[in-house]
């Protein structure tokens, strides 16, 4: 019989805690995007302006952002929850990167991606944890 590996104590809270610190990283930022566009803050209406966005959708897209945020931090004790709000926003910036590429505005693609892989990044260290 082969041996299993077991970790040890130690690892498994560290994992614990870096899945911890990179969710709290990941909903403060994509709590910020939300609210942001919620506000309708001059920097982020004219680019979702130059992406043709329609205005009508922008308290839609804000709500969704704000919602994911909750839903990582509620994932933190409710681990489902956590892994439909990652999911949720993973696809929300996928559509992102999309709408952007669709504009033709091809220097602005890193942005949605800087706000997803923090997502991704707790998403993966939740499943390892």
């Amino acid at each position: 019989m082969k041996p299993t590996a077991i970790k040890p104590a130690n690892e498994e809270h560290a994992m614990s805690v870096a899945h911890t610190v990179v969710t709290l990283l990941a909903a403060a930022m994509a709590g910020y995007s939300g609210v942001v566009v919620l506000t309708r803050a001059e920097w982020i209406t004219k680019a979702l302006t130059d992406y043709r966005v329609p205005s009508s959708w922008w308290p839609w897209l804000g709500a969704a952002k704000t919602a994911g945020a909750v839903g990582l931090l509620v994932g933190l004790f409710v681990p489902v929850v956590g892994v439909a709000a990652g999911t949720g926003l993973v696809l929300y910036f996928a559509g992102a990167v999309v709408t952007v590429a669709r504009a033709r505005w091809y220097a602005h693609i890193p942005f949605p991606l800087v706000y997803a892989a923090p997502v991704v990044a707790a998403m993966t260290l939740g499943a390892l944890a």
